[in-house]
């Protein structure tokens, strides 16, 4: 379906994230950190960049900006266990999508669907 950037910096999460945007049919590209992400773009065209926000190396406002500029259109997600930080994400990409840690797959899921559908 999508092609999916995946950036989170929590390995175990990661996994999680990929086996189960992979399930639903999408291909997913797993970074550990920001700037893997970012290197990664490289690779694109994308349809989504999911992104943690706190992460070693260059953080997900960052990664979205820098993507944002190299494919305008872009869609964003981010996702945080610091509400603070969803704010700031918010507030810095207000057409993105923001979620809260933890987030439950299966609601993951159907929201990168929802983003990935929309015109």
């Amino acid at each position: 379906m999508a092609r999916i950037l995946l950036a989170e910096d929590d390995a175990s999460l990661r996994g999680f994230l990929t086996r189960a945007l992979e399930r639903a049919g999408h291909q997913v590209i797993d970074c550990e950190n920001g700037d893997d992400a970012i290197d990664a773009l490289e690779h694109g065209p994308y349809d989504l960049l999911l992104t943690d926000i706190v992460m070693p190396g260059a953080d997900g406002i960052e990664v979205a900006r820098v993507a944002a500029a190299r494919q305008p259109g872009l869609r964003i997600m981010f996702i945080t266990g610091f509400a603070a930080v969803a704010l700031s994400a918010a507030q810095a990409s207000p057409q993105a999508k923001v979620l809260s840690k933890p987030v439950h797959l299966r609601d993951l899921v159907a929201e990168v669907d929802k983003m990935c559908t929309a015109a």
